[in-house]
């Protein structure tokens, strides 16, 4: 709470010092309190200071609106049209504050990478087919999963008898099952060919999405007109050449990190931003983070308790605000989960 007034402040007030933070916010703790906090912020990115000694002055920094935590059920509270949001295609975002900010912070990324070596020393126990198996149970959630955020009412279990015995459930429609199996057909494309989207191209998703969509009556590539995205009054790009150029930074972007969580998380919500298909683009987005992941010897993510409503908020709250904390949340919760479950 005092991270936030203290924030507020700053907005209100660029280029203060310590002191006037301190006599403008009020809020009855001490000056080294607001001292330490002010440091925190630093830490965490989301301020920058200019100057020393009595001279330094705060300043917001561009990754504030990325980073700073957003209380999603408070946030929701407002309808559509009430919020307050960025309703455009933000070019910026991805050339000039996603290249440059660090989107894990200290903690973060100690847990992730104690998670991925928790992951790396159960693997080491295992045989070819026991891996072979584990995998096998989590691609089936997987497809279940991402599957039933996009409205397939197929069960888990209904779809693993799909995917082990093709056996289609009663009442269900023809294209539920095929979206299924073709999710099973690109976990184990990514799995069979790891290294074939490093680098990453826009050519490669598109083939990535052409296995998720065949048969479905959806249009390949890179769209040509404008889609509406239900819920939100943001707008992606509707112009192919703009398309491409926002899809060719995501790709450069992606290709220029070395951390492989940063890589699987911006593909996540930078592919769902994009929009670059008629359709398929959260399904394209959670394949091929994946195939990042399993590519360089990560464990992959099955999304299985995810609630589906959370992960499409977690994605309007990147798209109105391009803020990233709620998706992340998402993505350290799947990450655990998944190493803690399969293998």
């Amino acid at each position: 709470m005092r991270k936030r007034i203290i924030l507020d402040w700053v907005i209100e007030n660029p280029g203060c010092s310590s002191k006037e933070i301190f006599e403008g916010v009020n809020s009855g703790v001490a000056y080294s309190t607001i001292k330490r906090i002010l440091a925190q912020l630093i830490t965490d990115q989301f301020i920058v200071t200019n100057g020393q000694g009595k001279a330094r002055k705060y300043f917001i920094t561009p990754f504030h609106e990325v980073l700073y935590p957003i209380d999603v059920d408070r946030y929701f509270e407002k309808e559509i049209d009430e919020r307050r949001i960025k309703n455009s295609f933000n070019f910026s975002l991805v050339r000039d504050v996603l290249s440059k900010v660090e989107l894990f912070n200290k903690g973060e990324n100690h847990k992730l990478i104690q998670l991925q070596k928790q992951f790396m020393a159960n693997i080491s126990k295992l045989s070819a087919s026991e891996y072979a198996r584990e995998m096998e149970r989590l691609a089936i959630d997987l497809s279940w999963k991402s599957s039933q955020i996009e409205g397939n009412t197929y069960t888990l279990l209904e779809t693993e008898r799909l995917l082990k015995e093709k056996e289609t459930a009663a009442g269900k429609k023809k294209d539920e099952a095929v979206m299924l199996l073709n999710h099973k057909e690109a976990i184990d494309f990514i799995v069979a060919y790891k290294d074939y989207l490093s680098p990453l191209t826009i050519q490669k998703i598109e083939d990535i999405h052409s296995l998720l969509v065949k048969d479905l009556g959806v249009d390949r590539n890179v769209r040509l007109g404008r889609v509406g995205i239900s819920g939100t009054n943001y707008k992606p790009l509707d112009n192919e050449y703009q398309l491409r150029e926002a899809f060719g930074d995501m790709c450069d972007l992606i290709n220029s990190r070395d951390s492989i969580f940063e890589k699987a998380l911006l593909i996540l919500v930078l592919i769902s931003y994009i929009q670059p298909f008629v359709d398929g683009n959260k399904r394209t987005a959670r394949i091929v983070s994946n195939a990042i992941l399993i590519e360089n010897g990560y464990c992959p993510i099955s999304f299985r308790t995810v609630d589906s409503v959370d992960y499409k908020k977690a994605l309007l709250v990147f798209y109105e605000q391009n803020n990233i904390s709620v998706f992340k949340e998402i993505f350290i919760s799947q990450f655990e989960f998944a190493v803690k479950t399969y293998f």
